[in-house]
């Protein structure tokens, strides 16, 4: 890549990107031209697959400062890696299992500073400004309504894979099986049953919610 191609600042702001542009059958030839030095391109793909990367570190609960710094890490690694990449057009199955790890790794080191420090420490990181407070705060700016409240509050009370899976089924574009499979470590085959049987349960709170 020729240096300077890629700007550093492209992803500064993606974690908030939402409604990706790129289709997945371009993306293998959008890192092409991306390893070739077109900063068209490095663009098209951030923009595209930014809100794939997003929904999988929001799945993982993290607070917003280690968000960013994920969302930050991931990028710049893919930049780092961007010639060595075996298959191209899997660039968002990477991008989604190096956000899984990314997010994994915060995890173990909150985990050991409560072990060695503040006990209290891990649970003010999973509650201090998370993801998905930010997320229930815009739906509710967009949308006033009592049927959206009900699904978030539901929605919460779900089991945390069927939170994880869900969160990253609706980013835009929406991720192939195998970017979820990368993102949360379920088998492909996995992937629909599960989604059918965590949609079962949600339909099933909010109609019980309703009858109540």
């Amino acid at each position: 890549m020729r240096a300077g191609a890629v700007p550093s600042a492209a992803y500064h702001d993606v974690p908030y990107t939402r409604g990706g542009t790129v289709e997945h059958r371009e993306v293998g030839a959008l890192v092409r031209s991306a390893v070739d030095g077109d900063a068209a391109a490095w663009k098209a793909i951030v923009e595209g697959l930014g809100p794939l990367v997003w929904s999988v570190v929001r799945a993982h609960r993290l607070s917003d400062a280690d968000a960013h710094e994920v969302c930050q890490t991931v990028w710049f690694r893919f930049a780092q890696h961007l010639g060595r990449i075996r298959e191209p057009e899997k660039a968002g199955s990477w991008l989604a299992s190096t956000a899984r790890h990314e997010c994994l790794k915060v995890h173990r080191n909150a985990r050991r500073l409560m072990l060695t420090d503040d006990p209290h420490l891990l649970d003010r990181v999973s509650e201090d400004g998370t993801p998905e407070q930010s997320l229930l705060e815009a739906e509710e700016a967009e949308a006033r309504s009592e049927s959206v409240r009900r699904l978030w509050q539901e929605f919460e009370e779900l089991g945390e894979r069927c939170r994880q899976l869900l969160r990253v089924l609706i980013a835009s574009p929406t991720p192939s099986y195998q970017e979820v499979s990368a993102a949360l470590d379920i088998a492909v085959g996995s992937i629909g049953p599960l989604r059918q049987r965590c949609l079962r349960r949600l339909r099933a709170r909010l109609e019980a919610r309703g009858a109540a």
